[in-house]
């Protein structure tokens, strides 16, 4: 199975992720393309913006289709995760952001080759002690992802993989995953 784990930064993605692979040391887990970018010495602004979105959109893509010949991979974040952050950044910087055929055609056959994917919503009680950076851009994804998610506004999740909501505990979160996977 291909899975990938999409949500707003902070709300427990990689938790999620790490707490999944021990429980399956069958899967192995892809980091999120912002830090595979940095490792090769990418540089970022400081703060987010859409260029650099860009660049982790594209990565992203890269991510999961070089690797669509292979099982038990658990990506952290996909594509989505972008389009959201990229619709939100951009309104910020005073535009629309809105991918081209290409592009969203890229998406479509990356998604494609995911068996599921599970977002991880942000909850109404943060369970998140330490301070989490730029709390209103967080918020305004979460809200992004949900809508992109929930009604397809794109039509790139009805060939593509099974959508999970997870919600609860970090063991519950797991459990559904296991679940799902039977």
């Amino acid at each position: 199975m291909r899975i990938a784990v999409t949500g707003t930064h902070g709300s427990g993605k990689t938790t999620l992720i790490d707490d999944f692979v021990s429980a399956r040391p069958d899967y192995e887990s892809v980091p999120e393309p912002y830090w595979l970018l940095a490792q090769e010495g990418v540089p970022f602004a400081d703060g987010p913006n859409s260029a650099d979105l860009e660049e982790q959109l594209r990565q992203s893509c890269n991510l999961i289709l070089d690797h669509a010949g292979e099982g038990n991979l658990i990506f952290d974040r996909c594509p989505l995760d972008f389009l959201a952050y990229l619709d939100v950044v951009s309104h910020g910087e005073g535009f629309e952001w809105v991918p081209d055929g290409k592009l969203l055609t890229r998406i479509g056959r990356a998604l494609a080759t995911l068996d599921w994917l599970v977002f991880v919503p942000l909850l109404p009680v943060d369970e998140i002690e330490a301070p989490i950076e730029y709390p209103q851009l967080r918020a305004r994804v979460d809200r992004r992802l949900k809508a992109m998610l929930r009604q397809d506004e794109m039509g790139l999740l009805a060939t593509g993989p099974r959508l999970l909501e997870v919600s609860g505990s970090r063991e519950a979160r797991v459990a559904q995953i296991a679940a799902a996977l039977r």
